[in-house]
């Protein structure tokens, strides 16, 4: 099923009706970096044309629909629709972007669903390989476990090797196909223990300490920025909005600003402000290491 965050239409209507702006989509492609990249590792089976003419479309249709409501309410309560409109083709630019980068969110958070677990799965397979139990036992039990996308992309293995395909073959699969740069690191690492006859146990352990190590770095790297994005909050929730209330107050008692103008004035400010807020947490929830449980 494809997924346009912020759509009103169903899919399949929503792609039908894209058509018309695929000249933009096709021009916007182009300028929009690794977008090709993205759309592939969210597993999003569309053309970055498509997409980008879906998201515009789906955009389109938002702001007609809340443009043409402001203008009903400020037609029924006879105020300038302007800044109403202005609010809303704002707000819609932002939608757009995040549609735009919707892809690599969603990539993002599959590589982070994969890592997170790769720690614990990597420690699993440990116990069981000291215990004897055999590689394809080992990598089917994880299959069989709750270690998220680890669990899934290992299903996938074994489903492929009981298929009669070569282990090393599949595992080499699995290991390019993938998003995430440490568990290709992992999955490489296996297979040159395979191919050399090393013992796995001990490949196994030297992956376990290289992630600890890199998530050490993530965690220290993760504290370093919190204090430039604790200051960005501060100015876009706290200062901007104090601000801009009291220029507004100023503004609307030199300019003669009408009750309903000034109270959709505001409004629009709440909406920017919780939207800005909303962008935050997003940002925090994005810059968390992906190795943490």
């Amino acid at each position: 099923m494809i997924t346009i965050p912020f759509s009103i239409l169903p899919p399949q209507l929503l792609r039908v009706a894209s058509r018309a702006f695929f000249w933009l989509g096709d021009r916007l492609s182009g300028k929009i970096n690794n977008i090709d990249l993205y759309l592939d590792q969210a597993e999003i089976k569309l053309s970055p044309k498509e997409y980008i003419s879906m998201s515009f479309t789906s955009t389109l249709i938002l702001f007609i629909i809340f443009s043409s409501l402001v203008a009903m309410v400020a037609g029924k309560f006879d105020t300038n629709i302007f800044v109403g409109i202005g609010t809303i083709f704002i707000v819609s630019l932002f939608i757009f972007a995040q549609q735009v980068m919707y892809p690599k969110l969603k990539a993002d958070k599959r590589i982070k669903n994969i890592e997170r677990n790769l720690i614990p799965a990597l420690q699993n397979m440990l116990v069981q390989l000291a215990s004897g139990v055999p590689l394809f036992n080992v990598i089917a039990t994880i299959a069989d476990s709750d270690y998220g996308g680890v669990s899934k992309q290992f299903r996938i293995a074994v489903r492929k090797i009981n298929a009669g395909r070569p282990q090393i073959q599949v595992l080499e699969e699995i290991a390019k196909n993938n998003p995430s740069l440490h568990f290709r690191r992992t999955i490489w690492q296996i297979i040159n223990g395979m191919k050399t006859g090393t013992d796995m146990s001990s490949v196994i352990r030297i992956s376990i300490d290289n992630l600890s190590e890199e998530q050490v770095i993530q965690i220290q790297r993760y504290g370093s920025q919190l204090n430039p994005l604790a200051m960005f909050y501060m100015m876009i929730a706290v200062v901007v909005p104090a601000l801009g209330v009291t220029f507004i107050m100023v503004l609307s008692s030199f300019m003669n600003l009408s009750a309903i103008t000034t109270k959709l004035i505001f409004w629009g400010l709440l909406a920017v402000v919780f939207f800005f807020q909303l962008m935050f947490i997003g940002m925090l929830k994005t810059r968390r290491p992906n190795l943490l449980d």
